[in-house]
């Protein structure tokens, strides 16, 4: 639940996500002295998650006694200085500001980035800002862009993390052309059956200002990807 801006703003229901995780038969997370029970244990895991949530989701500083102040008075149902749907739209808006801020610097990293990559030797842009390098080179056909083709492939963000990769599921991915990012609509048709190519995926041609999972809002993608068949499209 990391995605604030679409309206999933519970950070302690979103810990409670980690309490099976937590626990093992035992009724202990850990065999740390500190942990006497399983109580001490959930309590334990909800803040490591709480922390790791808050965190990922741009907050650097939090008052601490007022944090727990709130999930004391929840918890024993007394009243709270806001009620939970004013806490709740207030969340909304307080981190969605901060994703805008983090989209827009992404969208400055990414700018940036394919500006001075567009210049390296063997690298290629197109008329819509797709960049791409060629690998290797295929003999096969070319897929056009109704087809169905079967790749395997690495993405990753500009800071090298891997977000998805056919290679780690140990399975190629198949999929119509026509139902994917348009950067990928663009740049596969231009590959040969056999070849690996290397893109670079401006946001606007990827997920635009929309957060998918690790993909954060403005941010570009890099792909390696190998075609390995090109299918006729499916019958409808």
């Amino acid at each position: 639940m990391k995605n604030f801006g679409k309206g999933s703003i519970a950070i302690a229901l979103s810990s409670l996500v980690m309490v099976s995780a937590c626990k093992n038969d035992a009724g202990s997370a850990s065999s740390d002295s500190s942990f006497k029970n399983a109580e001490d244990s959930v309590s334990y895991c909800l803040g490591i998650w709480s922390g790791k949530t808050m965190k990922e989701s741009g907050l650097v500083e939090l008052n601490e006694d007022l944090f727990l102040s709130a999930v004391k008075e929840t918890m024993d149902d007394k009243e709270t200085k806001l009620k939970p749907e004013e806490a709740t739209a207030f969340l909304q808006a307080y981190f969605g500001k901060l994703e805008k801020k983090k989209g827009e610097a992404n969208l400055e990293e990414g700018r940036k980035f394919l500006e001075s990559n567009k210049s390296k030797a063997g690298v290629k842009t197109t008329a819509s800002g797709l960049q791409y390098e060629v690998i290797t080179e295929g003999k096969g056909a070319s897929p056009k862009a109704e087809e169905t083709v079967t790749v395997n492939y690495k993405g990753t963000l500009l800071d090298g993390t891997v977000f998805d990769s056919s290679y780690d599921r140990g399975q190629p991915a198949t999929f119509p052309l026509n139902q994917v990012i348009p950067g990928w609509t663009e740049g596969i048709p231009l590959m040969k059956a056999g070849s690996k190519y290397k893109f670079y995926i401006p946001s606007e041609l990827a997920y635009g200002d929309r957060s998918q999972g690790k993909i954060k809002a403005n941010s570009v993608l890099i792909f390696e990807v190998e075609l390995l068949e090109v299918n006729p499209p499916a019958a409808k």
